[in-house]
Formats: C-alpha cells, structure tokens, sequence
C-alpha cells in the first residue's frame, strides 16, 4: 500500500503563487508515474499535470507556461509550483500515484486551493 499526503493549499489572491506538495510513504517501491488532479464544484475530476518515474512531464493546456511538476530523486516526493493563479484554478487538488506494476492508483485526502478575484 502506499499513503499519499498533501499540503500546501489555501486562499491567494489572483496573480500570485502557491506551492502544492505530496509526501508518499508506504511501499513507496511501487509507485511509478504521479499527477496532480484537480475538480472544481459540480465539474469533473481533471489531470493537472503528470511526472513520470523517469521525470517526464505533461501538462494541461490550462496550465501550461504557469504551473510546474517537479519530483524529488527518492521519488517520493511530489511538488506542484502554481504561478499567475486564476479563479478559474480554484478547486480541491488531489495528489494521485500509480502502481507501476499492477496499475492501481492511490488516491491523497486533497487539498483546497482558492483563487480571489
């Protein structure tokens, strides 16, 4: 099993700048690709942007240019740099890893963030 937690959420102003982070612990051996998804009330749950095991990264056209993926080399570790945040990026951003050998994905609690206009 592997845990994931995250922090960093909260409210900021439009413009400015957040930084999400996801700590894994468990059986951290099995984790391959990690993402950071993203729903916003009454939408769907949206891929933000994904790293690969080897430090690939794919983004949203959204967010694109001001959002950064980043991991550390223990690969347990998961950072999200938000710049030029919007309203429209407001939503609760959940954490999710995957099993690089059996596929399953493991999900974080979330965590808020808020966009003033």
């Amino acid at each position: 099993q592997v845990q994931l937690v995250e922090s960093g959420g909260g409210l900021v102003q439009a413009g400015g700048s957040l930084r999400l982070s996801c700590s894994a612990s468990g059986s951290i051996f099995r984790i391959g690709a990690m993402a950071w998804y993203r729903q916003a009330p009454g939408k769907q749950r949206d891929l933000v942007a994904v790293i690969s095991r080897g430090g690939g990264t794919n983004y949203a056209d959204s967010v694109k240019g001001r959002f950064t993926i980043s991991r550390d080399n223990a690969k347990t570790t998961v950072l999200l740099q938000m710049n030029s945040l919007k309203p429209e990026d407001t939503a609760v951003y959940s954490c999710n890893a995957v099993d690089r050998t059996y596929g399953n994905n493991y999900w974080g609690q979330g965590t808020q963030v808020t966009v003033s206009s």
